[in-house]
C-alpha cells in the first residue's frame, strides 16, 4: 500500500506549530540513546531564533527564552519532555528505526502509526514545547525548556541531570497520555536481570525440530497498560512448554521473547525438538491451546495465535538447565502485585516480564518492577532474586529511580486546577500514574521544584498502532498557553 507524504497527513491539523514540530520528530530517527541528531538540529533551530542552549554532560538538551515584554519578575517555568521513542513494530514489518521515518496516518480523529510505534510519547510532548520556544505572541515569563535523553531505556538524561543547571522554580512536564487529568505523583522502580551460563547438548536421534511462535497479543506500556490483564507472550509460550513437556519428551533449544523493558511482550517463540512423527498431534495440541488461551483472554487479547514450521538445530539447551529456566519463568511473576490503599483506582505495585533470550549456551531475561512505594518495588524485586538463587542463578537488581511523591498543597496544582476549570468549564481531575516519569529523579536534583504533568490522550504506547487523539493535542496546547500567561500575571488578570 502506497503510503501519503508526511506533509499530506499533517496537512490542516491544528495547532499548525504544534504538527509541524512533531512531523519533524517523525523524520528524524530517535531511538534511546542515539538521539544525538535529533538534539542537534533542534539546537540548531533554537540558535537561529536567538535562544540560548546548553547541552550537559548527560546528553539533555536546555533551551531558555526571556520573559515577554512585563513578565520579567515570573516565577521561571521548565517545559519537559523526553527526546527518545520506544521503538516496536509488527514482525511483517520492515521498518528500520536507525534510520527510517515514522509514516503516520489519520483514521477517526487520531494520527496513528500502522506497524510501528508513533512516538506520540514523548514526541507530541517536545512539539508543544518547541511550538511555545517559537511563539511571539504569547505572554509569559522566563522558559526553560528541558528536553532530555534515554528516558526509555533507564531514564538516563534525567539520571544524570545536573544540579544547578535548571533556574525555574515550577516545572511542567508533558509526558501523560490522558487529556483532563493533572498528575502530582507517579511510580518509582527498578530493573532485575537475570543471566545464567549454559552447556549445549547435541540433537537426540530420531527427534524433529520445530519452531513454535506465539504473536497476535496487544502489547502496550508496561505500567500505564498493566492493569488491563493483557496476555504477556513470554509467559502464555512458557505455560505452552510445560504442557508439552508432560506430553512428550520435549527438547528445547531457544526461546526468546519481548524487544524492550518497557513494553508488555507481544511475540514470543521456541525452537524445540521432538520425537519424530509427531507433526499432526503436535499442530492439534497447539490449536488446544490457543483455543484456551483465547477463551481465557476474551475481551482482552482475542487475537493471540501460536503455530508451528519446520525448523533446524544443531544444538539444544541441557535437560537440566531447561527445566531451571522453564520453572523459574513459569513461576516468576508478572502483572499488578497490589493496588494502592492510598490512591483508589491506581496500581501500588507491579512487575513485567519484558524480555527473554535463552540459547544452549546462554540464557538471560529481564523485568522490570514499579511502585508507588520504594519499598514496594524493592521487596518484589527481592522476591524475583530469591526465586532464581534458588537454582544458582543470577539475578541483579539495578537502575533504581526514585517514585514522584503527590503534594496535594501544590501552588502550581492549584493554578493549573484554576485555569483548566476557567478554560474548559469543568474540573480536571487529578490523578498520580504508575508509570514512570523523570519528575522523581528531577526532584532528587532539584527538590524544590514545584512540579505537575498533563497531555493529550495517547493510546497504545510502547507498542504499534500507538494513536494520539488529534483533539486533545489542541486541548494540551490551549491549557499549555493559558497556564504560562496565568504564571505571574499582573493582578488585572492578563492573559
Amino acid at each position: 500500500m502506497t503510503q501519503a507524504p508526511l506533509e499530506a497527513v499533517f496537512c490542516g491539523l491544528e495547532p499548525t506549530a504544534v504538527w509541524a514540530h512533531f512531523a519533524t520528530l517523525c523524520r528524524i530517527p530517535r531511538q534511546s540513546k542515539a538521539e544525538g541528531r535529533l538534539r542537534d538540529e533542534l539546537r540548531q533551530w533554537a540558535l537561529a531564533r536567538g535562544l540560548v542552549t546548553r547541552i550537559d554532560a548527560a546528553g539533555n538538551l536546555v533551551i531558555r527564552k526571556p520573559a515577554s515584554a512585563g513578565r520579567e519578575q515570573a516565577p521561571a517555568v521548565v517545559l519537559q519532555a523526553h527526546l527518545d521513542m520506544v521503538c516496536q513494530k509488527t514482525p511483517e514489518t520492515s521498518h528500520d528505526f536507525s534510520r527510517d521515518p515514522i509514516r503516520p496516518v489519520r483514521r477517526d480523529g487520531w494520527l496513528l502509526a500502522e506497524g510501528t510505534t508513533l512516538g506520540a510519547d514523548n514526541g507530541i510532548g517536545v512539539a508543544l514545547i518547541l511550538a511555545v520556544l517559537e511563539d511571539a505572541s504569547l505572554p509569559h515569563g522566563p522558559l526553560e525548556a528541558l528536553l532530555t535523553v534515554d528516558e526509555e531505556a533507564g531514564m538516563g538524561g534525567a539520571r544524570g541531570l545536573q544540579g544547578g543547571l535548571l533556574q525555574g522554580r515550577l516545572l511542567l512536564n508533558l509526558d501523560t497520555e490522558e487529556w483532563g487529568e493533572l498528575f502530582l505523583g507517579c511510580a518509582g522502580g527498578l530493573d532485575v536481570d537475570v543471566q545464567r551460563e549454559g552447556r549445549p547438548a547435541p540433537l537426540p536421534e530420531g527427534f524433529e525440530v520445530w519452531r513454535i511462535e506465539l504473536h497476535g497479543l496487544r502489547g502496550g506500556h508496561s505500567g500505564v497498560d498493566i492493569h488491563a490483564e493483557r496476555g504477556n507472550a513470554i509467559k502464555l509460550l512458557v505455560r505452552v512448554l510445560r504442557g508439552l513437556e508432560r506430553r512428550w519428551p520435549l527438547r528445547l533449544a531457544e526461546l526468546g521473547g519481548g524487544s524492550a523493558r518497557n513494553a508488555l511482550p507481544r511475540e514470543a517463540s521456541a525452537i524445540v525438538a521432538l520425537p519424530a512423527g509427531q507433526a499432526d498431534a503436535l499442530a492439534a495440541g497447539l490449536a488446544a491451546w490457543q483455543s484456551l488461551l483465547r477463551q481465557e483472554l476474551c475481551g482482552v487479547d482475542e487475537g493471540l495465535s501460536i503455530r508451528c514450521t519446520p525448523a533446524a538445530a544443531r544444538h539444544l539447551m541441557s535437560g537440566a538447565e531447561q527445566a531451571i529456566w522453564l520453572a523459574s519463568l513459569h513461576a516468576a511473576p508478572h502483572g499488578v502485585r497490589r493496588r494502592s490503599l492510598k490512591v483508589p483506582g491506581v496500581v501500588e505495585t507491579s512487575n513485567n516480564l519484558g524480555i527473554v533470550a535463552l540459547t544452549p549456551a546462554h540464557g538471560a531475561c529481564h523485568f522490570m518492577v514499579r511502585s508507588l512505594l520504594d519499598s514496594g518495588s524493592s521487596a518484589l524485586a527481592d522476591e524475583i532474586v530469591s526465586l532464581f538463587a534458588l537454582s544458582g542463578t543470577t539475578a541483579e537488581k539495578g537502575g533504581h529511580y526514585p517514585g514522584w511523591e503527590p503534594n496535594p498543597a501544590s501552588p502550581l496544582l492549584a493554578l493549573c486546577q484554576s485555569v483548566y476549570r476557567r478554560e474548559y468549564g469543568a474540573e480536571a481531575r487529578v490523578q498520580v500514574i504508575h508509570a514512570g516519569l523523570e519528575c522523581g529523579l528531577i526532584a532528587a536534583n532539584y527538590p524544590d521544584l514545584d512540579m505537575l504533568s498533563f497531555g493529550p490522550t495517547i493510546r497504545g504506547a510502547h507498542a504499534p498502532g500507538e494513536g494520539v487523539e488529534i483533539a486533545t493535542v489542541g486541548h494540551a496546547w490551549k491549557l499549555l498557553k493559558a497556564i504560562l500567561a496565568a504564571v505571574g500575571a499582573p493582578a488585572s488578570g492578563e492573559r
